[in-house]
């Protein structure tokens, strides 16, 4: 069974038919999805968890639907909403069982948004919240065109405030290059790969992927975004997270169900979920 590392199932865009997506999912193979729960804003970042406590109970009744799980995070665009109310909501997600990460948090300079220094800050508090709650962190980073610049202030962050919790993390939607993924590995976070894996002039990528550990590496969707190259354009959904892990497995020369157990087990080795995918 596969595990969609991220998607974002709280999405306006599934709320027609979000069971049969999870349906088609789980057909699909895909045995657990983390839902991510940064909403439109702090007030939204408990809707994964919601999902969770609306679908487990019908799957544990019998219906093939993948388990959720569900994280909470102030994503770095919403960080001038961090504030003393939102921060604590942010505690409180975090001691539920079910909400097994903080995320997705970082930096974000490619978009006009939040000022660096807010950005940064709003990630440290965060950080800060998950260590106490012990809870693995989802990152998101993207600088400015090709520039390294969210990512060299990230990996300060992390040096001061995350290397020493030793709990890790997901880099979600990798998109950097070797460097970035080795200092990442080195911090015990996981690489995870969306569906531009798949895309004709995403090389640069490919090649970074090819070179990582197979105990290193998840596969994700981020949906309803970043569609696999076949159903570029349109709504992303968790099933088709087996088309990017298909592309993995063939980088890293690997069997589609061995690359599946690799990251299967990566995923509980990270979040040591109850009711573990694959057990």
């Amino acid at each position: 069974m596969l595990i969609d590392s991220h998607a974002h199932l709280d999405s306006p865009r599934y709320s027609g038919d979000r069971e049969a997506v999870l349906s088609r999912a789980y057909e699909a193979g895909v045995g657990a999805v983390l839902s991510i729960g940064i909403g439109e804003g702090p007030a939204e970042m408990h809707h994964a968890l919601d999902l969770c406590r609306e679908f487990n109970p019908r799957r544990e009744a019998g219906a093939k639907l993948p388990r959720l799980y569900a994280s909470a995070g102030i994503y770095p665009h919403s960080t001038p909403e961090a504030d003393e109310k939102a921060l604590a909501k942010l505690d409180a997600l975090l001691a539920e069982p079910e909400v097994i990460a903080c995320g997705e948090i970082g930096l974000d300079y490619y978009h006009e948004g939040a000022s660096r220094e807010v950005q940064r800050q709003g990630l440290i508090h965060q950080i800060e919240i998950a260590a106490a709650r012990k809870r693995p962190i989802a990152i998101h980073c993207r600088g400015t065109n090709e520039s390294t610049d969210a990512w060299d202030d990230l990996f300060v962050v992390l040096e001061e405030h995350w290397r020493k919790t030793a709990l890790g993390g997901i880099m979600h939607c990798f998109g950097a290059g070797w460097d970035e993924a080795r200092r990442a590995l080195d911090m015990g976070f996981l690489i995870s790969f969306a569906g531009n894996l798949t895309y004709p002039k995403a090389q640069r990528l490919r090649d970074v992927a090819a070179r990582l550990p197979l105990d290193g590496v998840l596969v994700e969707t981020d949906a309803p975004w970043l569609a696999p190259a076949p159903q570029r354009g349109q709504r992303n959904e968790p099933a088709l997270v087996a088309q990017t892990a298909g592309t993995l497995a063939g980088l890293l020369n690997v069997s589609e169900q061995d690359l599946a157990a690799a990251t299967t087990g990566n995923f509980n080795r990270l979040f040591h979920p109850q009711g573990n995918v694959g057990n």
